[in-house]
């Protein structure tokens, strides 16, 4: 499994090298765009619309926009040292908190971790206090640039870091539109949505749910694919990109040059008109 990051996890003197390993992938699958004409894939260019010009990545520059139309720019030294800054700091359980407590809307990816060497005794016992106190560590951890507010909780025998969002990240209730204020619904309404409920209530198995829509694309995908209802780009022209003025001259000289004949012109015998 693919370590993204490497670092320590601590609590009190309790210190934990560690590696984070990405928990969940995306399995959505992927479509690409085409010419509908030659089924060529389309290229999307950067291209800056003052200058009209193709952008390379040494060309772009990042920034932030605090006004419309006016910039802050940052560059490559300004991030450097602010990752600097923050991967000498030790990452500490700052809090331990009942799950309970964190509504699943401030939950953002999940890790899975792993001891790096000399960490085994120190991960089991975090695992072992997490468990036995049905506690979860709250921590600050600096992933990809980007500080980030995470829990640690034990999954199956193994910690498991869940990257969550910060309170002025998650945005008011408040600003719903069309949200009652108050439920108008009788008695009666409610103990038979109950009711139902009840029905439908039952153990979660993950197991059991799927994707049917990924699974029903990919069926067509492969029904095409079989029956070989597939296109292929039209070919490019190959068209030579000559730069030097010399081999540019060249070139043109051989393509106007007349192709050498493989068969020998016929030598053609005069004859010779003999007098009487």
């Amino acid at each position: 499994m693919h370590t993204i990051w490497k670092g320590s996890i601590s609590f009190g003197l309790v210190n934990i090298p560690i590696k984070l390993h990405t928990a969940t992938e995306d399995k959505d699958i992927k479509l690409r765009t085409l010419h509908k004409e030659c089924h060529s894939p389309i290229q999307y260019e950067k291209i800056c619309p003052v200058c009209k010009v193709e952008l390379k990545a040494e060309d772009i520059v990042r920034a932030f926009e605090y006004t419309k139309g006016k910039f802050v720019v940052l560059e490559d030294k300004d991030f450097e040292k602010l990752k600097k800054e923050n991967e000498e700091r030790a990452v500490e359980i700052i809090d331990f908190v009942k799950m309970e407590q964190i509504d699943p809307i401030y939950y953002d990816k999940t890790y899975y971790m792993s001891p790096s060497e000399g960490g085994v005794k120190a991960y089991s016992l975090l695992r072992k206090a997490l468990e036995e106190s049905s506690k979860v560590g709250l921590a600050k951890i600096i992933i990809r640039s980007k500080e980030q507010l995470a829990l640690l909780r034990v999954y199956e025998n193994t910690l498991v870091m869940e990257t969550i969002h910060f309170p002025d990240e998650v945005r008011k209730t408040s600003d719903v539109p069309n949200v009652p204020a108050e439920s108008n619904v009788s008695k009666k309404e409610l103990d038979t949505a109950i009711m139902l409920i009840d029905q439908l209530t039952t153990e979660f198995k993950p197991e059991k749910y799927n994707d049917e829509y990924r699974s029903a694309l990919m069926e067509l995908i492969e029904s095409k694919r079989t029956g070989q209802d597939i296109v292929t780009p039209t070919a490019k022209d190959n068209v030579s990109n000559v730069t030097d003025l010399m081999a540019a001259l060249q070139a043109s000289i051989d393509r106007t040059k007349p192709q050498k004949t493989t068969e020998k012109k016929k030598r053609v015998t005069p004859k010779i008109r003999r007098e009487a």
